[in-house]
């Protein structure tokens, strides 16, 4: 069972963007999923509160429920509200980007 729930995360600190925002990259590896949505949240919530650019890296992400996709777009909402920093999502794989069109969510994340 522990496989099916498996998630884990790399942060990286990169140089300051063109702009003089600091950067953090948070690279995902795994499933998404309810069981441990609750982690990527955690996670990103202090970074948004120290502003800058935050990069959630979506590359090797090999499944999301949508638990998953449910924290994702409550971690771009609290971004825009709080307005201290850029929240990016890059590297989503066809599987996401299609949850993400039959779910008209696209736009959401993509902006």
């Amino acid at each position: 069972m522990e496989s099916n729930a498996s998630f884990r995360h790399e942060i990286e600190h990169l140089p300051d963007d063109e702009h003089g925002n600091k950067v953090t990259v948070v690279k995902c590896h795994g499933r998404l999923i309810s069981e441990n949505s609750a982690e990527i949240k955690e996670l990103v919530k202090p970074l948004l509160a120290a502003g800058g650019r935050i990069v959630i890296d979506l590359g090797d992400l090999n499944y999301m429920d949508s638990s998953g996709l449910g924290t994702l777009i409550g971690l771009k909402v609290s971004a825009v509200k709080q307005g201290l920093c850029i929240l990016e999502f890059v590297n989503m794989t066809p599987r996401i980007l299609e949850l993400l069109r039959i779910s008209n969510l696209s736009k959401v994340l993509s902006t």
